[in-house]
């Protein structure tokens, strides 16, 4: 459990000091969840995990492609392990867990919101943006219900155009005509009728 900001870039810190003697290949990643919110000040809670959306690549021509963090690579596997013996964390304490979301697309202009850290030599995060965290905490409060995703989207404080824009795209990732009542229902009790009607 990661009780503060402190906490989790320390163990962040730890982790790219492991993979510095690992790898040759710099590794950058996309990270979203508690651990992003907290790390950018956005809400002061603890956290059990650090979520990782993605592998962040450059491609030849300067293009950045997203790669699925399913499966994560031997290296930060082992880097990871250490840290976890190092600190007395789970196993899990990094991992991928919303890496399918990148199979369905992410949020248009993404990268031009991150917030980015680098943590030694080998390990770059880009920590998700305010405006792309509404969409995926939306998406898990539906999905999870009331609990720390809506809380954590409470605490955002989204305006209707950027709720409705996060709902539109968490619609493409559930076309169900159960999805969208329940994202109805949710609107509804956030205040946002508005929003929920044009859906």
């Amino acid at each position: 459990m990661f009780q503060d900001k402190r906490d989790i870039e320390n163990r962040l810190s730890a982790l790219g000091e492991h993979l510095e003697s690992l790898t040759d290949e710099p590794v950058e990643l996309l990270v979203c969840g508690g651990s992003a919110l907290i790390v950018l000040d956005f809400v002061q809670r603890a956290t059990k995990d650090v979520d990782i959306l993605a592998y962040v690549k450059k491609t030849a021509s300067g293009d950045i492609e997203f790669i699925n963090a399913k499966p994560l690579d031997d290296q930060l596997v082992e880097a990871a392990g250490k840290v976890a013996g190092d600190f007395n964390l789970p196993d899990n304490w990094i991992n991928a867990g919303p890496a399918s979301a990148v199979d369905f697309g992410l949020p248009e202009g993404i990268m031009e919101r991150v917030a980015t850290k680098k943590y030694g030599h080998k390990l770059t995060i880009h920590f998700l943006g305010r405006y792309d965290q509404i969409h995926f905490k939306l998406y898990a409060s539906v999905d999870q219900g009331a609990g720390k995703h809506f809380d954590d989207l409470l605490a955002l404080d989204p305006t209707a155009d950027e709720l409705e824009e996060a709902v539109r795209w968490s619609m493409t990732h559930d076309e169900s005509e159960g999805y969208r009542q329940v994202l109805k229902d949710l609107l509804n009790h956030m205040g946002y009728k508005d929003v929920a009607e044009r859906l």
